[in-house]
This record gives structure tokens, sequence and C-alpha cells, in this order.
């Protein structure tokens, strides 16, 4: 009898385990259910902290929580956070890609084991994606284009600080500048990449400048690679020279405001995360999701900074 009594209460003891793993199992899909992956390209560009920032504080005033992870612009470590998050049973992952050919590898993974993505700010170059969140890049070059066209009245010399060549805004940027600034008698001097990095932009326009010591202006891609170009040609004493970033960080306006840049153009990063939580949440209520979604572009110059 008693060792019916032991087996009776080992069989008991496995099956409350059992329950209580069955339990625990139902609690993880309900909290995925509520939980948004995001992988960020950054969190050393401000612009990225708004993105981040916009994304989580969205989801939370839904009831909702963000996992988000930083990819320190490194595609290894994104494919890694993405891989992170597809073991975690989250079923819908937003991804500010770091570069948009090699983030594919991490959407094609997540796509294999059937993991939504939305894409921010830069898109991906293959792999199934269920919504792309961005600004119009071309249409933002051209814009800074304009304006420094403007400015310089038709004629001098400019230099162009590039983003990471990979990158789709890198790429679309620079079309929409290029393309504009062809149809003047402006002449760009040098392009060179400082892949969206504060003191890559102070450095290379340090070298520029040097080696093109009468250029007029400056476009940077983003405003901390002109954050950078600011110092450089304060540095030089050259502040006769036409300044122009692109995202329209707060610390670039500021640096508008103040007159040490000549404009920006404004995107709007919190926006774009609360617009990626959105739609994830969309998906996960089973709704329907716009596969593209633009967000609106601002030119800030001092006047309406």
């Amino acid at each position: 009898m008693k060792m019916k009594t032991r087996i009776f209460k080992v069989i008991t003891a496995i099956i409350g385990v059992v329950a209580m793993l069955i339990v625990a199992g139902c609690g993880s899909s309900n909290d995925n259910d509520k939980t948004v992956g995001f992988v960020v390209s950054t969190l050393d560009n401000p612009f990225f902290v708004s993105m981040k920032n916009g994304a989580e504080e969205t989801a939370k005033a839904e009831g909702y929580k963000v996992i988000t992870l930083d990819s320190r612009n490194d595609p290894a470590r994104e494919l890694s956070n993405v891989q992170d998050l597809v073991t975690k049973n989250i079923k819908v992952i937003i991804i500010n890609p770091t570069d948009s050919q090699a983030v594919s590898n991490a959407v094609k993974y997540a796509n294999q084991h059937g993991v939504e993505i939305i894409t921010l700010d830069r898109t991906a170059d293959s792999g199934k994606v269920l919504s792309h969140i961005e600004s119009n890049n071309v249409a933002g070059g051209k814009m800074a284009a304009q304006y420094m066209i403007d400015r310089l009245n038709n004629s001098g010399k400019i230099i162009e600080l590039q983003g990471i060549p990979g990158a789709s805004a890198s790429k679309e940027r620079g079309q929409g500048f290029d393309t504009e600034m062809a149809t003047s008698d402006i002449k760009i001097v040098a392009k060179q990449p400082a892949n969206f990095d504060r003191t890559q932009g102070l450095n290379v326009t340090q070298n520029l400048l040097q080696s093109n010591p009468d250029v007029n202006g400056i476009f940077a891609q983003n405003d901390e690679m002109a954050l950078g170009a600011m110092r450089a040609i304060e540095e030089a004493g050259k502040k006769h020279i036409i300044l122009i970033g692109f995202d329209g960080t707060k610390e670039g306006i500021n640096a508008v405001k103040a007159g040490k840049m000549a404009a920006t153009i404004a995107q709007q990063p919190y926006l774009m995360g609360e617009l990626g939580v959105e739609a994830a949440i969309k998906f996960l209520r089973g709704e329907k999701v716009n596969p593209h979604i633009v967000v609106p572009l601002r030119l800030v110059t001092q006047s309406n900074a």
C-alpha cells in the first residue's frame, strides 16, 4: 500500500507540474499577443532615440509592451537581435535597418519563422515586409538642394556628406539632392561618406575643407554629420559656408535657431515610432495594415525654427 501511495503522489506531482507548464505557456502566448519587438539601428543617435520613445510610449498607452534591442549599426548584431526575438515567439517585429541590403537576411529569417516585419525609415532590399514607414527621402533631398540653390544664388561650389552607403535613406537623399543640383550652375566638388556619424562628419569635413578651401556650401545627409561639419566650419573660420542638415533633431534645430546651420529637413522620428507600433497592434488585432505609410517633411530655417 505504501508503494502505491508513493507512486500516486509522484504521478500527482507530475500532473501538477505539467498543468503549471501549460498555464505558463498559455500566459506566454497571451503576453506575446501584447508584445512587439523593435530592433533599432543605433541608440547613439538622438533621432533613433526619439523613434524608440515614440514606439514605447504609444505601446504603453495602448496596453502593449515593446522589447527594444540596439543593433549598434552592426548588421550581424541586427540579425542576432531578430533571432532573439523570434525565439521569444514575438509575432511582429519592427526594424529600423542598419543597411538596406544586409537587413534582408534578418527579414528572411523572420519570414521563415512566420514572424511579420515592419520597417522604419530605411527599406529592406529583399524579404517580405508587412509595412514600410518612411519620409520621402528623395523629396527631402530635393528640398535641401532647392534651398541651397536659393541661398547661393545659383552659383558656387559645395560638398556633400553622405550617410551609410548601403542605407536606402542615404541613396534616396543623395538621389534627390544630386538630381536637383544638376539643374543649377552650382558644382558639387566632393562627396564622401561620414556614415551618419558626428565625429566622422567632423573629420571628413576637416579633410575636405583643406582640399577644397573655396567651397560655399555643405549638405549633410543627416543632422549628426551636419553638427560635426558645423564644428569643422567654426574651427576653420569659414562661417560664410551655407550648411544644411537632414532629420530635424532637437540639436539640429537649435543650431538652425542659433544661425550656425542654415536649415535642416525635418523628419518626425517620434511619429515614425508611433506609426510603427500602431501598425503592429493592428496586425496583432487582426486588422488590415497599410503596406506603405509616408510621414511628412518640412524645411526648417531660422525664420520658422
